[in-house]
């Protein structure tokens, strides 16, 4: 067997352009781990051809970073990571190629050039749906009344580092209930349950700031059974809609690409 020889000082070739991607896990796809994820991605970047950059070293592996991943079973709408590639590349047509080569579920929504740093530190917050069926609206949204009205809400969870205690009410910054249409999507904002079905599909809205250990929909709903005796009958289909910078009022999730847009739009050509 031939010695495998590590490649070359010479060999490597440094990024010369990063791009942040927005991605969207649906459907079914919901399921996929972020391990799952990175592979279906690194074979997509290859059938896409696109023109990644590579670290050095005995193992040299493509120059993908990513931010924040929602766990497996969570679907989302404001997945992101970033690339690095050895030459420049048309954002748009990096879009188009490696959506199509994705699998359908795993959907490129927004490719953009990095043109400021610290890009993981503007994903201050995500705002969460939460899909719960068969549940009676006033007693969620008492709950909910419950929760904020709350000083702490502590929940235990396993993390690498062992038990937890977590602290769901110091993360939770908003959260509200609207009624849901055949398909899950939330319609109409309504508050205490004010004008709902009393059974049936409702949407819990959540706003969760990011914190570490991060706080998590399903922790939200722990939180709820612990401090208000909230327990849906059935188990809950989340999805992350939005994840970004707090606006001003800090509520309002803001993009977390725009930075570069107008970074890239005032700079000279």
């Amino acid at each position: 067997m031939a010695k495998r020889v590590p490649p070359r000082v010479a060999d490597h070739v440094p990024a010369i352009q990063r791009l942040r991607i927005r991605y969207a896990k649906r459907g079914r796809l919901r399921f996929t781990s972020h391990r799952d994820f990175q592979r279906a991605l690194e074979r997509a970047l290859r059938r896409a051809e696109v023109p990644m950059a590579f670290s050095a070293g005995f193992s040299p592996h493509p120059r993908i970073s990513y931010a924040n991943a929602a766990p497996t079973g969570v679907a989302s709408e404001a997945e992101y990571f970033e690339i690095g590639v050895v030459r420049h590349c048309d954002p748009l047509m990096v879009k188009q190629q490696l959506d199509a080569a994705l699998p359908p579920g795993l959907d490129i929504v927004d490719v953009v050039e990095a043109a400021t740093p610290d890009f993981a530190a503007r994903l201050e917050a995500s705002r969460w749906s939460i899909r719960l069926d068969q549940v009676d609206a006033s007693e969620l949204a008492a709950a909910v009344t419950a929760i904020m009205a709350a000083d702490e809400a502590p929940v235990e969870r396993m993390t690498k580092g062992g038990q937890r205690t977590i602290d769901v009410r110091a993360a939770l910054l908003a959260a509200y209930v609207t009624a849901g249409t055949g398909d899950g999507s939330a319609d109409s904002t309504h508050s205490a349950g004010a004008g709902m079905e009393q059974t049936g599909c409702v949407i819990l809205n959540v706003v969760v700031r990011q914190v570490t250990p991060t706080v998590r929909p399903h922790d939200v709903l722990a939180a709820l059974r612990s401090v208000a005796g909230f327990v849906p009958p059935v188990p809950a289909l989340v999805t992350r809609e939005q994840q970004g910078p707090l606006a001003a009022e800090g509520l309002v999730i803001e993009d977390p690409l725009a930075a570069d847009r107008d970074r890239l739009a005032s700079s000279p050509t």
